[in-house]
């Protein structure tokens, strides 16, 4: 059995094993030149310097001159997150070529009927596929989670941290678990249609809805948000660099209420002067009384945050894989029912 799955596989391994080559001729260079910058001009050790809690004094400020580092790599290294987000589909293509075929192929072409009656069952036959099959992906999968990380970091560091949408899909843990699942995924689909084309067609549209489900509607709820505030005449700031999430900011009233949604306000404690200030209402001044006089209610007004602490990123990774291997366990039972019954 290992012998003939090999044989009817290898072409498969063949262009598998030709793309990674491809994905290392873009990855390996642009890496290397995004790690040399990032630590070369001194922007590594800026970022550092932050450390990683959510609140930080006035002495913890990044310089002007960080600044610029930020804003010049940023200028020249944003534009491969697009290429970022290409790296986020790769796994369903793991299942809509490797995975869909498996099944749906032998019961297309019928070779199926000569398979089963040599005296090896069924169960047999799709126990020893889908582990080949299963060690295989494993194995590019974890190449690729650990070549990604490598290759994102610098853009994370300097952009705002793991648990952002791409970032967090493509580092870590995660890779591995939606490379399973594709995989299963299109298994179990060939083992419905019995076709290949239409299991590959299952396969992208089911993988892309799963996908968009968990990261909408779970994700966010997987561990209960934490809230901060910081009052607007002190000489603190949220800490850009700590890598949090964020679900929602603004400036909220002596009474706790939300007053300037997505707004900001830092006045400095000597309320002389409006050092830097978002969303509020132009020809408003935000410090001393300006706030109470516009009829945004009582002071101290405070600036607040709820988000998901980058602490946080290795927790996340381990709920959202946990839950991506139990479906993949879910459909490779659910496709070798389905073998059982097929005629």
């Amino acid at each position: 059995m290992i012998w003939l799955t090999w044989r009817q596989h290898r072409r498969q391994a063949l262009y598998t094993a030709v793309a990674l080559v491809a994905l290392a001729a873009i990855m390996l260079p642009t890496g290397l030149s995004m790690h040399h910058s990032f630590t070369g001009t001194g922007l590594a050790s800026c970022m550092a310097s932050l450390g990683t809690a959510q609140i930080t004094s006035g002495t913890a400020r990044v310089s002007s001159d960080c600044q610029a580092l930020s804003q010049q790599f940023s200028n020249q290294y944003n534009s491969l997150t697009f290429v970022g987000i290409l790296f986020v589909i790769l796994p369903v293509f793991v299942g809509i070529f490797l995975g869909a075929p498996l099944v749906a192929r032998e019961v297309e072409h019928g070779t199926h009927r000569f398979v089963w009656t040599q005296g090896v069952s069924r169960r047999h036959w799709a126990l020893v596929k889908f582990a080949l099959l299963g060690a295989v992906t494993l194995v590019l999968a974890a190449a690729y989670a650990l070549g990604m990380s490598w290759w994102f970091g610098p853009l994370v560091t300097n952009g705002g941290g793991r648990l952002g949408p791409v970032s967090f899909d493509v580092q870590g843990v995660v890779p591995i678990g939606y490379t399973l699942f594709a995989v299963s995924l299109g298994i179990f689909a060939g083992s419905v249609s019995r076709k290949v084309l239409p299991a590959m067609g299952v396969t992208l549209v089911g993988y892309a809805a799963v996908r968009v489900l968990i990261e909408t509607f779970a994700r966010p709820s997987y561990l209960s948000p934490l809230t901060a505030t910081i009052p607007v005449t002190g000489d603190q700031q949220f800490n850009s660099a700590s890598g949090a999430w964020i679900y929602a900011q603004g400036v909220v009233n002596g009474d706790g209420k939300l007053v300037l949604p997505g707004g900001a306000v830092n006045c400095g404690p000597n309320l002389k002067g409006n050092a830097t200030a978002s969303g509020v209402p132009s020809g408003t001044n935000p410090c001393g009384n300006g706030l109470v006089n516009q009829g945004f209610g009582p002071a101290p007004f405070s600036n607040w945050m709820r988000y998901q602490p980058g602490s946080r990123f290795w927790a996340f990774q381990g709920i959202e894989t946990g839950i991506f291997l139990a479906l993949t366990a879910i459909l490779l039972y659910l496709a070798i029912r389905r073998i059982r019954r097929i005629a």
